[in-house]
């Protein structure tokens, strides 16, 4: 009999010491073909899945890749998708081992990661009076997307398409975390998924403008930990020029986003 497994709920599902992740990556939803060449609209799509791998701390092993393609793509953008998929898969060490095409109206791209990991970051996890911090610097990419919106054209160093993974900085910092995920829709509709299933509230330490609370698709790490872990966590992000701004700590209650979708 089918049933719905209880390993669904965090970047991935964990079985045993393997996570399975899928992520699907739509023309119209995720990009515009005139914002991205075939080769990024490939690249970006490999990265925000495996995101998922390294945000459950997690190493992928194999990919499979599905492609729903317009019936008049040229052979030439066929070559370019293609060996974005193969230069970022190598990258990562990761190894393509199937997937299916169709014909489609526009191009769709969906993408499952197998991912090995010896010590698994979950969302849940977080405990009361944990700190609350993410890595990077937040807000550009939203910011990007509202210029694309408005008619303009991407740049080569565009954070957009320039998706940077903090792979290093998780698998050193994993066991002094509590709990993680990586930031795709945006800090606060990310919290909220993180505090919702750990029932928690938040007491904010800083101010969030709106520009940063919004920015989806950041691909940033939301952690939690123990204040107590605060200065080895600084200098596991020293160590690998990692920005780490602790912005909140947990508490008991609720906290509801009212930020918009960032998808257009």
């Amino acid at each position: 009999m089918a049933r719905v497994s209880k390993n669904i709920g965090d970047d991935g599902a964990l079985m045993g010491n393997l996570v399975y992740s899928k992520d699907l990556f739509f023309e119209g939803v995720h990009f515009s073909r005139q914002w991205m060449t075939p080769y990024d609209i490939a690249v970006k799509a490999m990265l925000v899945n495996i995101s998922d791998a390294v945000a459950m701390n997690a190493v992928p092993q194999y990919v499979l890749i599905g492609m729903a393609m317009p019936k008049y793509i040229s052979f030439q953008e066929i070559d370019e998708l293609t060996q974005g998929f193969i230069d970022t898969a190598r990258q990562f060490g990761v190894e393509i081992i199937g997937g299916d095409t169709i014909a489609n109206t526009k191009l769709d791209i969906s993408i499952t990661v197998v991912s090995r990991t010896d010590r698994a970051l979950e969302r849940r996890g977080v405990q009361c009076g944990d700190y609350l911090a993410f890595t990077g610097v937040l807000g550009r990419r939203g910011k990007e997307l509202r210029y694309l919106l408005s008619g303009g054209r991407i740049h080569r160093g565009a954070k957009f398409t320039n998706i940077i993974l903090r792979r290093r900085f998780i698998a050193q910092a994993a066991s002094s975390l509590h709990a993680g995920m990586d930031i795709s829709d945006g800090l606060y509709c990310d919290l909220k998924k993180l505090l919702h299933i750990n029932r928690l509230g938040i007491r904010f330490l800083a101010k969030i403008p709106p520009q940063i609370a919004c920015s989806g698709e950041e691909y940033e790490m939301l952690v939690a930990f123990s204040p107590r872990q605060r200065r080895k966590l600084q200098r596991i992000a020293q160590k690998n020029r990692v920005k780490l701004t602790i912005f909140a700590q947990s508490r008991r209650g609720t906290f509801e986003s009212h930020c918009k979708a960032h998808h257009f």
